[in-house]
């Protein structure tokens, strides 16, 4: 956050969540990068806490984070041939 510019960073995934003492900055950060023109998904969850990836195997939410952002990688590392339009 405290560079001059992101212009001409890489496209980025930012995961926040409602429980988070970093939440607000995640967000800001997820602003900031998209006003500079870079292509940036922000997923936010609610009701999870900072963490929440670890408990993918016993709660919901958990594990539909972690399956969306698997589908996100998966999508931008496939081969261009294979990325949908």
């Amino acid at each position: 956050m405290r560079a001059e510019s992101l212009a001409g960073a890489p496209s980025a995934y930012v995961i926040t969540c409602g429980y988070d003492v970093l939440g607000m900055q995640g967000a800001a950060y997820a602003d900031r990068l998209r006003d500079s023109g870079v292509a940036v998904t922000h997923a936010h969850y609610p009701g999870a806490l900072h963490g929440f990836f670890n408990t993918a195997g016993a709660l919901k939410g958990a594990r539909a984070g972690v399956e969306a952002t698997a589908a996100f990688l998966r999508e931008a590392l496939a081969p261009p041939q294979q990325r949908k339009p």
